[in-house]
């Protein structure tokens, strides 16, 4: 998310650090580079002129032109205004006495019914809320079933389907149901339309003054840029929005939609949607968003999905392998299975700093989510000893197991070497040798090339 608008202020700060002491010619010309950012990057053009007014005055201040680290404090001054525009804090869920119900309102086609299972599976395993779905779309057809089947694979119960109901009928229903059965949450899935129309609005207001839920959330597919800011403004309009899920948020090259939002309905986002899987809901953090679109970074989030998906007793056994040197390919295959819990390839290098300036070389050396199946495929392919006892592997075994793999000699090659970089870092870490064993466990010492890093390649 928010790629091309991290990659131009990306550009713009690194000419400001590039001058040293700025003149306020310097930073005027910066801001008119931030300003097109945010318009290329689908900002609205009322959000993008409040927060130039915001940002010029601060940055054309006697204590930036004179200050020693003059470029630093523009972008601090640009990060602490991407923070208010974002939200200055994470806002969760607002949930009173049960059944608290959620409302989920939004166009066809932006993911609300797929969204609403996240949000029952979040609630369920993070909060440990009994929750209930029940969906309120009787125009698509299979809108219900389609319910029902995300309920089962997130084990989250929906309400039974009784023909010939009305919305409002459905709600009141579900409400019933809800406190009969003691659930915590209720999540209603109203029905949505290609564009905003007066009976979408008239159903779901109705549905609104019935079931008076304790939040009202708009889901919004971030993909459709200044539409999505237009969707937003319209359901405000017509019922207080209490927050906003952006949905295929892990697609969105520009994110304009994520900075307007917020500004243009006072909703905070509370929610992204990251991937296809239920587990693929994060939430919204507005500081680590804004260090995010200025290559900073976010090293808690990456701790925190570290925390949620790493099988700990597993981690440990691998830490005590490592401290005596010892790493084979079944402990190399762990730790592909792992970065796939955590987010895929992407999703992890998004949350480091400074990945944008190298973002060229990561996307020529292929670093996608695909590669690590590719690894996991070729080492499948090994047999047992081998797994074991990488060193057992000569030419002959390397054409069968490329063969077994459906890859080429050259990527069975490559994974090797790059178990054999990683072996050789631990064993340096473990006699406390000189060296950068970083750089070898990344497959760059020695003149590597970023294939090094991960290989397999086609």
């Amino acid at each position: 998310m928010f790629d091309s608008l991290q990659s131009r202020l990306g550009g713009v700060f690194d000419k400001l650090r590039g001058r040293g002491a700025l003149s306020e010619a310097d930073v005027d010309e910066a801001l008119k580079e931030v300003r097109t950012a945010l318009i290329e990057a689908d900002v609205e053009l009322g959000v993008v002129d409040q927060f130039i007014a915001k940002v010029r005055p601060k940055a054309e201040g006697e204590d930036v032109i004179r200050s020693v680290t003059p470029a630093q404090q523009v972008v601090k001054i640009v990060h602490d205004t991407l923070v208010e525009t974002l939200g200055t804090e994470s806002v969760g869920l607002t949930l009173g006495s049960p059944p608290a119900p959620i409302l989920m309102v939004g166009l066809q086609g932006s993911g609300k019914t797929t969204t609403a299972a996240k949000l029952a599976l979040l609630l369920q395993t993070k909060e440990k809320k009994r929750v209930l779905m029940a969906s309120l779309d009787v125009n698509r057809p299979a809108a219900m079933e389609q319910l029902k089947v995300l309920g089962e694979q997130a084990g989250v119960p929906t309400l039974p389907v009784v023909p010939n109901q009305t919305p409002l009928m459905i709600a009141k229903r579900a409400m019933a149901a809800a406190r009969v059965g003691g659930y915590d949450v209720l999540i209603l899935d109203t029905a949505g339309r290609q564009h905003v129309d007066e009976q979408l609005m008239l159903e779901a207001a109705a549905v609104r003054e019935a079931t008076n839920p304790h939040e009202t959330l708009l889901v919004a597919d971030s993909l459709t840029g200044q539409d999505a800011v237009n969707i937003a403004k319209a359901f405000h309009a017509r019922m207080p929005l209490t927050g906003i899920i952006l949905t295929r948020a892990d697609g969105d090259a520009r994110g304009g939609a994520a900075l307007s939002m917020r500004a243009v309905t006072g909703a905070p986002i509370k929610f992204l949607g990251m991937g296809e899987k239920l587990e693929a809901l994060e939430a919204f953090h507005p500081a680590r968003m804004a260090a995010r679109i200025l290559d900073m970074g976010d090293v808690v989030s990456l701790v925190e999905k570290a925390t949620e998906t790493i099988d700990q007793e597993k981690a440990e056994k691998l830490a005590k392998k490592m401290a005596k040197g010892s790493f084979d390919m079944n402990d190399l295959a762990e730790q592909f299975r792992q970065m796939k819990k955590m987010g895929g390839m992407q999703g992890l290098l998004g949350m480091l700093p400074g990945v944008a300036k190298i973002k060229n070389q990561l996307d020529a050396a292929g670093l996608d989510d695909k590669i690590l199946t590719r690894q996991e495929a070729i080492i499948q392919s090994m047999t047992k000893r081998e797994r074991a006892d990488p060193d057992l592997i000569n030419g002959s075994r390397r054409k069968r197991i490329a063969a077994g793999s459906g890859m080429e000699v050259s990527d069975v090659n490559k994974l090797l070497k790059m178990h054999r970089q990683m072996s050789d870092a631990l064993k340096a870490m473990k006699k406390g040798g000189r060296g950068n064993p970083l750089a070898g466990l990344l497959g760059m010492g020695g003149g590597g090339t970023p294939h090094g890093v991960l290989p397999g390649r086609k």
